[in-house]
């Protein structure tokens, strides 16, 4: 049975990790300036219209090009999957050489194995 103590120790400790999470995932997020500074446009970024402009290319090149796909390799060794089973099997190795390693020795309880 798990004590009153016990209890409120592992809300609080749910609620702290909560609470600092909210508070740190919150930050100050600045939009990129796009509006005219000087007499002639100058701001040393792109106006709304060439940054619309540049948006529309890039948009262009997508719909030319539709099996190019994002670049990013789902299946590939370097990829999100390719990165998934790598680390299972490394990890479950490790698991596996610990669970034999623990079946034995010293501290094994008698009559378990």
């Amino acid at each position: 049975m798990i004590g009153m103590k016990t209890k409120i120790l592992l809300a609080t400790l749910v609620l702290s990790v909560v609470f600092l999470g909210a508070a740190g995932s919150t930050s100050v997020a600045f939009a990129q300036y796009l509006g005219n500074v000087g007499q002639d446009g100058e701001t040393g970024k792109l106006t709304l219209e060439e940054a619309l402009e540049l948006q529309q290319r890039r948009i262009d090149a997508v719909t030319d090009n539709p099996g190019a796909g994002s670049g990013t390799p789902i299946l590939g060794a370097e990829g999100v999957l390719g990165a998934a089973v790598i680390s299972a099997a490394v990890f479950g190795g490790i698991a596996g050489a610990l669970f034999l390693r623990g079946k034995s020795g010293k501290y094994a309880a008698m009559g378990r194995g």
